[in-house]
């Protein structure tokens, strides 16, 4: 099946994200505007999928339990995970390898923890935004270990992406896929980096406000429309395409 999607959400638990980007909100924002399956991928936190998922089977939408994982070289890494309890795990790992620096909801914003009903359970006090401890090079391994699937967040991107940090895109690393927002270049960079020929090229939003969740931009062939599926067919290079 050619299932539309977005990856790459993000919800009023990260400093950055809208206040309005609930759980609820976002995720029938999502079905809405006709997408099937999403992923909610806080910075460094997997604390609202509780709650989004279960807005989701109200939805009638599948909601992938995820993170945006910010490794030690600043670069953002989406990381996809089959079950809740797989990506409540792995987020307890991210926990204790961020620093100890508290947020300052007056500079950075909220972190907002929320039940199915949006209401407000508890904040977060360390600040999500920063760099964990995590490198690039052991992060697809570390995501393995729980199951999941990750890739390098919005590459054509000039900040907090494998190729600003890096400026390549080493295949010791190990990664299978990668993303690009939905005005990246495809060809100019699969010139510039042969690799990404050959891997699924995830196409997202990177949504922190409800009018940046948009109308499907791309698809990808699956079995069936559930996280597993989902992640095994980027796992094994699955046909995808952009608009």
């Amino acid at each position: 099946m050619q299932l539309h999607y977005d990856f790459h959400m993000h919800s009023c638990l990260s400093p950055c994200g809208s206040e309005d980007m609930t759980p609820y909100n976002l995720v029938n924002m999502a079905a809405l505007q006709g997408l099937e399956a999403i992923a909610l991928t806080d910075h460094n936190s997997s604390r609202n999928c509780p709650a989004a998922i279960a807005a989701g089977r109200e939805a009638g939408i599948t909601v992938i339990p995820g993170m945006e994982l910010t490794t030690s070289e600043e670069a953002h890494v989406v990381c996809l995970f089959p079950t809740l309890s797989a990506a409540l795990e792995f987020d307890r790992l991210v926990y204790a390898r961020l620093p100890d620096i508290a947020n300052r909801p007056d500079i950075f914003g909220d972190q907002w923890i929320m039940d199915e009903g949006d209401q407000i359970t508890d904040a977060i006090p360390k600040l999500l935004i920063n760099a964990t401890d995590i490198s690039l090079m052991e992060v697809t391994s570390l995501v393995g270990r729980y199951g999941g699937f990750c890739y390098p967040a919005h590459i054509d991107k000039n900040a907090y992406s494998i190729l600003a940090s890096l400026g390549d895109f080493p295949p010791e690393c190990g990664f299978r896929a990668a993303e690009i927002s939905a005005a990246g270049q495809v060809e100019a960079l699969t010139a510039r980096y042969p690799i990404l020929q050959t891997l699924p090229l995830v196409c997202s939003s990177d949504a922190h406000y409800l009018e940046q969740i948009l109308p499907p931009a791309a698809w990808l062939e699956t079995p069936e429309n559930t996280p597993a599926a989902i992640l095994a067919a980027l796992s094994a290079g699955c046909r995808w395409s952009r608009g």
